[in-house]
């Protein structure tokens, strides 16, 4: 299970696959030493959905995490036209 890091407007997102679920392990302030959550483990962290409804106004955030996840799910052949 990798991990991946999205960052948008000082926020940091720290996030795995689990089973085709984005589960979020961080979420952080770039700027601030208390992260907003931490997790241990995949099976225990929310999942965007979860962080979406928890946290609206880090939406930025989540449609980045969201656009990372769909351009790393897709297959070359598969992904829009100008994608990664």
């Amino acid at each position: 299970m990798s991990e991946h890091r999205t960052e948008v407007d000082g926020w940091q997102a720290i996030w795995r696959l689990d089973d085709h679920r984005v589960r979020m392990m961080l979420v952080r302030n770039l700027f601030e030493s208390e992260p907003l959550l931490s997790m241990s483990t995949a099976a225990t962290a929310p999942d965007l959905v979860q962080v979406r409804e928890r946290f609206p106004d880090l939406s930025r955030l989540w449609d980045a995490v969201r656009h990372e996840y769909w351009t790393e799910s897709l297959s070359p052949k598969e992904r829009p036209p100008g994608t990664i």
